[in-house]
């Protein structure tokens, strides 16, 4: 039977999780896309629900993720399209939803190899920015993303979006940023600072050790406790006439030229 009432209980629950304060008081969020959801069942997310609208057109493109949600024995609902765009995030939804344990990321669970490439990122407040960092972690193969004093949440849809499912791929902690320096300081991780105030550019720099590649919030940049315990200080040259780079671009052009130097 189909769900054709946005007034439906059920749907309103799964509205409300659209906020911070309902998914962190419920410790669920949504994974949107049939994309990020096949990945998080990749990686095995245990899912709780599905929610599904097979009449959008887009939904047809994933005919074998059906079988693949069936397989794990949750339950499955279906729903209009009026219906699924009262949920959706996304402008062009494909019709597939999942209802999923919200993500608890802690130092303690990061496992790290000899040489680790870590990505921190502090004070990210825009889920876009977060979501795409994540995304290039995973194409870069970064062993971790750890998120300094978190201003956006890693369970926001618009993340999980954003990062077309690699939230759940990537080794991922959040913590204050004292904590996290003294924990890469704990495992030699010799961090880098991105920041134009830098002298050093960043590609005359040697990224092939244990390495913390850091950036900072999108207006400010990382902040001066962080900056004053990082090892090293690089730049990005500027030659145009706006003042700094998107931060999700400064990420990744720090991530490949760690990736082209260990290669």
């Amino acid at each position: 039977m189909q769900i054709t009432s946005t007034q439906n209980p059920q749907i309103k629950r799964l509205v409300k999780l659209r906020d911070r304060r309902t998914r962190e008081a419920e410790g669920l969020t949504l994974i949107e896309g049939g994309d990020e959801v096949a990945l998080a069942l990749e990686v095995g997310v245990a899912l709780q629900s599905a929610w599904l609208c097979p009449e959008l057109p887009r939904f047809a493109r994933q005919p074998e993720l059906r079988a693949k949600i069936e397989s794990t024995g949750i339950a499955i609902a279906e729903v209009s399209p009026i219906v699924f765009a009262k949920l959706a995030y996304q402008e062009n939804p494909d019709g597939w939803l999942v209802v999923a344990p919200a993500l608890r990321p802690t130092l303690e669970s990061l496992r790290l190899p000899e040489t680790p490439l870590v990505l921190v990122c502090e004070a990210i407040e825009k889920p876009g920015n977060l979501g795409a960092m994540l995304r290039t972690a995973d194409a870069a193969g970064a062993h971790a993303l750890i998120v300094c004093d978190a201003i956006t949440d890693v369970n926001n849809p618009n993340v999980v979006r954003a990062s077309r499912g690699a939230v759940f791929s990537v080794p991922l902690a959040v913590a204050p940023t004292a904590v996290v320096v003294d924990w890469l300081k704990a495992r030699g991780l010799r961090i880098v600072a991105a920041t134009p105030a830098a002298t050093q550019r960043y590609t005359d720099i040697d990224l092939r050790g244990p390495v913390a590649i850091a950036v900072g919030a999108e207006d400010t940049g990382l902040s001066d406790d962080f900056l004053a315990r990082a090892d090293l200080a690089v730049r990005i040259p500027m030659v145009g006439r706006v003042n700094s780079l998107n931060v999700s671009a400064s990420a990744a052009l720090l991530l490949y030229e760690a990736v082209r130097q260990r290669a």
